[in-house]
């Protein structure tokens, strides 16, 4: 990634006078602008073409997904893709990931079906990835695909249909390791499934006996951790499994403490009332690490572009404040067709790493309080904190990390689209 030198703003007297507020309330600036450039986010490739991927299967999205709008220039190749992830990535502070679905692969045009994958239809994304300085993350796809169009994969009643998916995300495993390997870098390998029914059924127990059974199956093989981290992602419904979803956050609850894989806590998967940021600390007294997809639930939709808000504020602190930054593996997931996919990357990546760095700004006094029994001058220093002059220091970070500061970003996107999306047709 290419960024720009670092930017001249003319936001320096403002910060000059943040990080001497920030200073009187016990927080070096500096100190935390350096640990924000260490943690790294994971966007997700799927933002940029609508969850479409590039295999010759022809097929509509399933799996309950729905990309909605008609946005004009989405990527239709590799290439694209790529090129609009550079471009975002150079708006973005920092050095991030991308989170790669198996559909995503370069299959030269041939058939290869999902139980067929192989690291060598990675390799322009693991090139491009070490050439970007990236890291690279990784999912089997298991939707969108003649085998899941009743709903069901890994816990299929039809036992060649869960062979079929079983072997998928094998090999979805060993392109992680391969990614890794490769990389020099971990990859999380998050299993995520369809399956569940549209209306109450007879037998629960059925299809969590057999999803337990076919895990086991896919993680069979042991991969080094350095270069594979596995992952179960739950869901409470999804479109067409509003009544029952086989793999429950109960049910990945235990497999993953059980058997020791990382959690994946998606900020849409749970009740429109019920936040994520609350779990983490209670998940992470029984697993090393975790995986979060950070995402932004309206009503039933848990998709929309991530907006600095009250939940998001809360998860960046709750891995701050307790110092999971090590032991939270942080990556996003939505996707928004309605509006340029390039800025919906920049704005949700954007207000996430500035989230971290609103939670690394915390004054101390927060804590001393609750731990001196000092509830009045807890709340007092938390409403507070909520007034110090974060945007300052925003804007300076951005501009040490040659990013556009403030909307400035919206016209390089604007250029962008002027001359490269609207070329596509």
């Amino acid at each position: 990634m290419n960024k720009a030198p670092e930017r001249k703003s003319k936001t320096n007297r403002a910060f000059v006078l943040a990080r001497e507020r920030y200073a009187r309330v016990g927080v070096n600036v500096d100190e935390t602008l350096k640990a924000l450039s260490r943690i790294p986010v994971s966007l997700h490739c799927w933002q940029g073409d609508d969850v479409g991927g590039f295999e010759n299967f022809g097929g509509a999205l399933g799996g309950g997904l729905v990309a909605t709008g008609n946005y004009p220039g989405k990527a239709r190749t590799p290439d694209e893709l790529r090129a609009d992830l550079e471009k975002a990535y150079s708006l973005i502070p920092g050095k991030h990931r991308l989170n790669l679905h198996a559909f995503y692969g370069e299959f030269g045009g041939k058939r290869v079906d999902r139980d067929e994958i192989a690291p060598e239809h990675f390799k322009n994304w693991i090139a491009w990835a070490r050439e970007q300085g990236l890291g690279l993350d990784f999912n089997p796809t298991c939707f969108s695909h003649p085998k899941a169009s009743d709903g069901f994969t890994l816990s299929h009643r039809n036992r060649g249909i869960r062979q079929f998916w079983i072997e998928h995300c094998r090999r979805s495993r060993e392109i992680g390791a391969a990614v890794g390997k490769a990389l020099g870098n971990p990859c999380v390998t998050n299993v995520w499934i369809p399956d569940g029914m549209k209306d109450t059924p007879a037998d629960r127990q059925g299809p969590r006996a057999r999803l337990a059974e076919s895990l086991d199956a896919v993680f069979s093989k042991k991969l080094p951790p350095k270069h594979n981290l596995d992952a179960v992602e739950p869901k409470l419904f999804g479109i067409g499994s509003e009544s029952f979803v086989v793999g429950s956050h109960e049910f990945y609850l235990g497999y993953a403490v059980s058997r020791q894989k990382l959690l994946t806590l998606d900020a849409g998967h749970y009740h429109p009332t019920e936040g994520i940021a609350d779990k983490i600390s209670s998940v992470l007294q029984y697993l090393p690490e975790i995986l979060l997809h950070v995402s932004r639930g309206v009503r039933w939709d848990s998709d929309h572009v991530v907006i600095l808000n009250d939940d998001l504020l809360a998860i960046a602190r709750e891995i701050v404040a307790n110092g999971y930054t090590r032991r939270v593996h942080i990556g996003l997931d939505y996707f928004d067709a309605s509006i340029n996919r390039v800025a919906a990357w920049t704005i949700g990546t954007r207000n996430l790493i500035r989230a971290l760095l609103i939670a690394l700004l915390e004054p101390p006094a927060i804590k001393a309080a609750e731990a001196a029994g000092d509830f009045t001058a807890r709340l007092v220093w938390q409403e507070e904190s909520r007034t110090l002059p974060f945007g300052a220091v925003w804007d300076q970070y951005c501009g040490q990390q040659g990013v556009p500061v403030g909307e400035a970003w919206l016209t390089e996107v604007r250029h962008h689209e002027r001359d490269v999306l609207s070329r596509r047709g």
